[in-house]
């Protein structure tokens, strides 16, 4: 199977079905089942890096919600280096109008948040997504890459 490693918190979001497009600078023909990666990069969860975006709305209510706690610091439990979903990658287009503004206008406000719009890159429509019930530890790569996954995977 193919994988793509996302940075956190954008794999989990995308674990969670709170993210179902996945925007990226490159295209791909592939489509088909895809392993979603959660890259071993702390640069936006750590709270000690200008980047840390986990305090910033809707992120913070997105993944308190989803732990249901208000009291954990959600990049201390994000999986790192770890595959954490599968889903099926159903289509890539350009961000490029006419046709992408009808698609990013439909998109709710979280969806956009989560996302980056700008022209000239590619949105990765991502269905059918299925959480792990324990992510799997896996070396992460850039582009797409192949995959492996243990005959007993199990899904929350």
């Amino acid at each position: 199977m193919k994988a793509a490693t996302l940075y956190q918190p954008w794999a989990t979001l995308v674990a969670i079905k709170a993210k179902r497009i996945e925007t990226r600078s490159w295209a791909t023909k592939y489509r088909g089942e895809l392993g979603i990666h959660a890259s071993t990069q702390r640069r936006f969860i750590n709270n000690r890096s200008k980047d840390y975006i986990c305090d910033e709305e809707p992120f913070y209510s997105v993944l308190t919600g989803y732990y249901r706690s208000k009291s954990i610091v959600p990049w201390y439990i994000l999986p790192k280096g770890m595959i954490v979903a599968v889903c099926e990658l159903k289509n890539c287009i350009l961000i490029e109008p006419p046709y992408s503004d009808h698609i990013i206008l439909g998109l709710s406000d979280q969806e956009k948040v989560f996302g980056d719009y700008t022209p000239g890159r590619f949105m990765w429509f991502l269905e059918n997504v299925r959480e792990l019930k324990k992510p799997i530890p896996a070396k992460g790569a850039l582009g797409l890459w192949e995959w492996t996954p243990p005959e007993d995977l199990a899904f929350k």
